[in-house]
């Protein structure tokens, strides 16, 4: 019996899609079962405040680099060496 390329593919794309799911349902289950089971002392407001100040930090960086690519790229940073960046 052969079957078409159209439905080798779609067999193919249902072998590889379906394990997958299947281990991200099963990480999801141990991380939740971890999460509720695994219950330590509550953060002082102090380690809240750290974690802000550390996300906050996190999102300055991420996008402070971001600009500089933007900036590179349009004032032709990036362009190979010896090319102009206008167009001719």
């Amino acid at each position: 019996m052969s079957f078409s390329k159209e439905k080798r593919g779609i067999a193919a794309t249902i072998a590889v899609v379906v394990p997958l799911i299947a281990i991200l349902a099963a990480a999801l289950w141990y991380a939740s079962r971890a999460w509720t089971e695994l219950a330590g002392p509550p953060m002082p407001a102090s380690g809240y405040v750290a974690m802000a100040l550390g996300i906050g930090f996190s999102l300055v960086v991420g996008c402070g680099l971001m600009a500089l690519l933007f900036y590179s790229h349009r004032h032709g940073y990036d362009d190979p060496f010896g090319h102009d960046s206008e167009p001719k």
